[in-house]
């Protein structure tokens, strides 16, 4: 199994320097691809000259996550594409357990591995965690991370599973599978057009698996930190845009309603938190949702949805009200 590993850099000279080394020392017989969003910084010139093995591709825009690996991907031949962070450190042996599992079974489209935390080994990592799900209002969760509480790793997720999608800080994707549903979507810039993809990938009945023999460790935040007013923005909009693309058809505007109201809760919230940055992050995000809006209806009506998407009806209801944070 080919398996190409991509790297999208955007200014990171510095994570390249530092987390480069272990991708390269322990990712043997795969390729190793940096995509680079137009950084202006001396990215490229560092790895020509340190890493002359590690092929180079150059965007010439920064078209944030999405177009940037939809055009990098367009140029690399491979199986399997790992599509992989700038500030994750990998483990050895890390690929084998990911291989094994995509030979168990055709249908696994896509598998992440066990993420923790750079800064503190012991602890999951906030993007990805144990693998995500999510609930019947579009709001994404993982094992291993409700919100802000964040499991210790005692060993409890060693297991592999189905889930509902992989974390795009390290997403294994089959090439093809990829290709036939277009990639990413681009209006989303960044920010869940992971939970996007594998949402399309489900309802085109793949599977999407996590496997926890696999290691690798995330810095996290690196590029956009998670107090930023803009990830509150693209998260809140993006995760409306997940629900009209792809929820199912007799859930439709109640769905959306619902949802549009729970985001004005989470707006009081910040407000109560002396936030008000990020409730005007969703006050701006509810507009451009719609002026999107149409667009993302015609990217639905071609589409075929899967009932049962959810495993928890309410991961707000269950972590404020219920009190459960694991």
């Amino acid at each position: 199994m080919n398996i190409a590993i991509v790297i999208l850099n955007w200014n990171g000279k510095q994570l390249l320097e530092q987390f480069l080394p272990s991708i390269v020392k322990y990712s043997k017989g795969a390729s190793i691809y940096v995509a680079d969003n137009a950084s202006t910084d001396d990215s490229v010139n560092f790895l020509r000259t340190s890493y002359p093995d590690v092929k180079i591709i150059k965007n010439p825009t920064n078209g944030g996550y999405a177009k940037g690996y939809n055009d990098s991907l367009q140029s690399i031949n491979a199986d399997v594409y790992c599509l992989l962070n700038s500030d994750i450190e990998v483990t050895n042996n890390w690929l084998t357990p990911i291989i094994k599992e995509f030979k168990t079974n055709s249908k696994i489209a896509a598998i992440q591995p066990k993420i923790l935390d750079y800064k503190n080994k012991s602890v999951f990592e906030y993007a990805g965690a144990a693998g995500g799900f999510i609930d019947k209002y579009g709001y994404p969760y993982c094992r291993g991370r409700r919100f802000t509480t964040i499991e210790k790793d005692t060993g409890q997720y060693n297991d592999i599973i189905d889930v509902f999608w992989a974390s795009g800080a390290c997403l294994f994707v089959k090439s093809n599978i990829y290709h036939e549903l277009n990639g990413f979507d681009e209006d989303y810039f960044a920010h869940q057009e992971e939970i996007d993809l594998c949402w399309r990938i489900q309802n085109k009945n793949y599977l999407i698996k996590y496997v926890g023999n696999s290691t690798v460790f995330h810095v996290g935040g690196a590029t956009l930190a998670t107090q930023n007013p803009k990830k509150t923005f693209l998260n809140f909009r993006n995760s409306l845009f997940n629900l009209v693309k792809n929820s199912p058809k007799n859930k439709g505007f109640s769905l959306i309603f619902t949802r549009l109201l729970l985001d004005g809760l989470a707006g009081v919230k910040f407000l109560l938190e002396l936030k008000p940055l990020h409730t005007i992050a969703i006050i701006k995000s509810h507009f451009s949702f719609y002026w999107y809006l149409p667009k993302m209806l015609k990217k639905r009506r071609s589409k075929k949805y899967k009932k049962d998407y959810y495993q928890i009806k309410s991961i707000v209801w269950n972590y404020f009200i219920k009190g459960l944070k694991k």
